[in-house]
């Protein structure tokens, strides 16, 4: 066996490819959460066919790490107006939290996405999807319109201080690519 199957050089990175979770940062630090009472959870744990003794990831059923929210709080760069509270938040891997994402999850889950349940082909897929969909239906959950009640002046300046983190982040960019061009021509000539 070849050792090279064994290494995997960790991916380049970029600052200006971090913006999605700057934006995230921007709605995860104003949104309420609201923790669920004991019953609550034992309630949504059932919904979707498990207890403290079965707990898994809802996507996937392997062991869960998290609690992934269900549906989106950014779409496409803008709040959706959801907040963290357990009508809207359901065992997950990391894995499956971090592939899914901010796409749905009706969409995401038999999307060809690496690392999406039908790219690692679970099995019982379908089974999940009924669970997920009873979990949807089982309460509506809360959804605001953070604008009208901090006001437009508010909100404006919010996302303001957001645009203006990205575009640093851009400017940031540029001069590391300038700075990696030097190192990488005086690493060629050591």
């Amino acid at each position: 066996m070849s050792y090279k199957k064994l290494f995997k050089m960790p991916n380049a990175v970029s600052i200006t490819g971090r913006t999605s979770s700057i934006t995230n940062s921007f709605v995860n630090g104003i949104i309420p959460t609201i923790k669920p009472s004991e019953s609550e959870i034992i309630e949504a744990l059932a919904i979707l066919g498990m207890s403290d003794k079965s707990i898994c990831c809802s996507y996937c059923g392997e062991s869960y790490t998290e609690w992934d929210h269900l549906r989106p709080l950014v779409i496409n760069k803008k709040p959706t107006g959801y907040i963290s509270e357990i009508h809207n938040l359901v065992p997950s891997c990391g894995k499956c939290n971090q592939s899914k994402g901010n796409k749905r999850w009706d969409e995401w889950i038999f999307s060809d996405a690496p690392l999406s349940p039908k790219s690692r082909k679970v099995i019982d897929i379908r089974k999940r999807v009924l669970a997920l969909k009873r979990y949807e239906s089982w309460k509506t959950p809360t959804k605001l319109d953070f604008e009208s009640i901090v006001g437009v002046e508010v909100w404006t300046k919010h996302w303001d201080n957001c645009r203006q983190i990205e575009n640093q982040m851009k400017e940031s960019q540029k001069l590391a690519a300038k700075i990696s061009m030097k190192i990488a021509t005086a690493f060629r000539k050591l």
